[in-house]
């Protein structure tokens, strides 16, 4: 009779507690009597740094398609596909016989003309001596003469040609015009192929420094002009155009970005134009063709205002405004222009003063005029009924 008792007492205990916290729940806190209590926090002023995030993707800073300049066979490729090569290093060798014996017709052709020209020369030579005593005819002198010319145009162009010939072999060994890291050969030895052919025989590209191309909004770009122009990328007296940069995997890169130039051409399909930046990337972490988010650094704010985003409510039009309590106790409305979210806050432009308090918890109690009651905001500090309603009282033990 006893336990049973006990048990209906903490029955009705339990009852009472659950009733507490559902008046408390029904009424959105304690009953108070008086004017409605609200959390505030008061605006300050403080350094921010601003930031934009893009995205982009990454672009070798140099690429080179590797083709012959003269046709011919493929006796043997020189490099490992995939492996870093050197300018001026061989990549693959044409078979240069033909172009040797080129080289020596031409040789021979050249001796020739430089053999027949001191016999030609010194012919003229008389002919010219004898026209001064007439005793020969003016035709004969000109025969000769240009017979001299003749020989003189020969030479140079046999000469012309063994430099030709030259060239020629010299392009058998086709070498790398850049140095960077190579791809996959499309080829193989024993290839025929042809001079300035559409398909390269292999692509070297640059990957240190690396590019990263970002897209930009022509909106953005007018905006951060008019931060330039009033100095806002100015940092101890010194241009700042240092750029963060995110992987795909969310990972910060390790090494800064400098922002090299912005392309002066809008795209009509987005309206935005291209931002290069340049990375160091000597570890080729950076691949071209990867995914990256660039963070650009705008510029230092020293007066920035930030409120919290649940002390921000728009109207039926979508205008953002806030309540504030003036010096009287009293509830203020204040219609807000906000730059950007930066995490749970929102950058506000204008619309509020430093030392003004911000309603950041009930205002859903209060309309613009009532009086109200501050207390300090303290951001996690809100006790939960909830866990209360939750325990589980224990049975009472049995005599």
């Amino acid at each position: 009779m006893m336990s049973m008792r006990i048990a209906a007492g903490g029955i009705l205990t339990g009852l009472l507690i659950l009733n507490a916290c559902g008046q408390q729940n029904a009424t959105g806190g304690p009953r108070q009597s008086g004017p409605p209590e609200v959390a505030v926090v008061t605006m300050q002023t403080q350094r921010l740094v601003i930031t934009t995030e893009l995205t982009g993707r990454t672009a070798a800073k140099r690429v080179a398609e590797v083709r012959p300049q003269v046709s011919g066979i493929i006796q043997k490729r020189l490099f490992t596909e995939g492996a870093d090569v050197k300018v001026g290093q061989a990549l693959y060798q044409i078979d240069p016989a033909p172009f040797h014996a080129a080289l020596d017709n031409a040789t021979a052709a050249l001796s020739r003309a430089e053999a027949n020209l001191p016999a030609i020369r010194s012919r003229t030579d008389r002919l010219r001596e004898l026209l001064v005593d007439n005793a020969v005819s003016e035709q004969a002198y000109d025969d000769a003469a240009a017979a001299l010319k003749q020989a003189e145009a020969d030479i140079q162009y046999g000469k012309a040609t063994v430099e030709t010939a030259r060239i020629n072999l010299g392009y058998t060994a086709i070498t790398a015009p850049i140095s960077g890291r190579i791809g996959r050969s499309n080829i193989t030895e024993g290839a025929l192929v042809a001079a300035y052919q559409p398909l390269p025989l292999a692509t070297i590209q640059q990957l240190d420094p690396i590019y990263v191309d970002v897209p930009q909004a022509t909106t953005e770009v007018l905006r951060l002009r008019r931060r330039a122009e009033e100095g806002g990328f100015r940092r101890n007296g010194e241009i700042r155009n240092k750029v963060r940069l995110l992987l795909e995997d969310n990972s910060p890169y390790p090494w800064e970005g400098a922002l090299q130039f912005r392309d002066v051409t809008v795209d009509p399909t987005t309206g935005s134009v291209m931002l290069r930046v340049v990375f160091p990337n000597p570890h080729s972490v950076l691949l071209p063709g990867m995914f990256a988010r660039a963070v650009v650094e705008e510029g230092v704010n020293h007066k920035a205002l930030l409120i919290p985003q649940q002390a921000v409510s728009r109207d039926h039009k979508g205008n953002p405004f806030t309540l504030i309590v003036d010096a009287a106790g009293k509830v203020q409305q204040r219609m807000l222009t906000l730059d950007r979210a930066i995490g749970d806050v929102w950058l506000v432009s204008s619309g509020l003063a430093p030392g003004e308090r911000v309603i950041v918890e009930g205002m859903q109690k209060v309309q613009p005029g009532a009086s109200v009651k501050v207390v300090p905001f303290e951001a996690g500090s809100e006790k939960k009924c909830g866990e209360r309603k939750n325990m589980i009282l224990p049975p009472a033990k049995a005599n």
